[in-house]
């Protein structure tokens, strides 16, 4: 079951993914009980805590660069009972060095390094493996897109969502718009195929 209340996680003031954003993702990404999962960008853990409920006999690898929400995931972690997440407090792609395979991917945060990020996920992903991605801004989402382009061995398809939620403003039922999503998924079926590059000699 997936879709946990936003309020039952810590969160601070570490930028966390709601949950009708989470459960869209977590469905894209159809993780398998064995899977090793990276969530790249993990904020607060929510998609991580998911992920690892639904991937029981595998692992989660939360990368996240900033301390304050580091110490979070380990709160939420602790909080949730789940013991197969390995939080790694580094910057992405160097965090997924140590990372021996990728089953399921989940970008939420990228820090404008998009294209050296799916480089590294790439190079450890399976035949069959997931790439779900969340954007907010449409230059994250056009760099996205341009890299899987060149990369021939996968399909792909991308969805923009926008969540309404009903609010209580004063004795009124109010709706209030969140920030679109852009959520990108692809899905490797071959092998290391990427566009050929022609050459052009000009000759004077």
């Amino acid at each position: 079951m997936i879709g946990i209340d936003d309020e039952k996680f810590i969160r601070g003031k570490v930028p966390m993914t709601k949950e009708e954003i989470r459960i869209l993702t977590l469905a894209k990404a159809k993780i398998g009980e064995k899977d090793f999962v990276v969530d790249v960008g993990a904020g607060t853990g929510s998609l991580s805590i998911e992920a690892a409920k639904i991937a029981k006999q595998g692992y989660v690898f939360a990368v996240e660069k900033n301390p304050a929400a580091v110490d979070l995931i380990g709160q939420n972690a602790e909080k949730f009972e789940i013991d197969n997440i390995v939080i790694i407090n580094s910057e992405a792609p160097e965090g997924l060095r140590n990372v021996s395979r990728i089953d399921v991917a989940i970008v939420g945060g990228s820090g404008g390094k998009i294209t050296e990020i799916l480089d590294a996920i790439d190079s450890k992903m399976k035949v069959g493996g997931r790439i779900v991605l969340n954007f907010i801004t449409v230059q994250s989402l056009s760099a996205c897109l341009a890299w899987l382009k060149n990369h021939l061995d996968y399909k792909y398809e991308a969805i923009q969502v926008q969540i309404t939620k009903l609010e209580m403003v004063g004795g009124y039922d109010m709706y209030k718009a969140q920030n679109p999503v852009h959520i990108v998924t692809a899905e490797k079926f071959l092998r290391g195929r990427t566009k050929n590059v022609i050459k052009v000699a000009f000759y004077s």
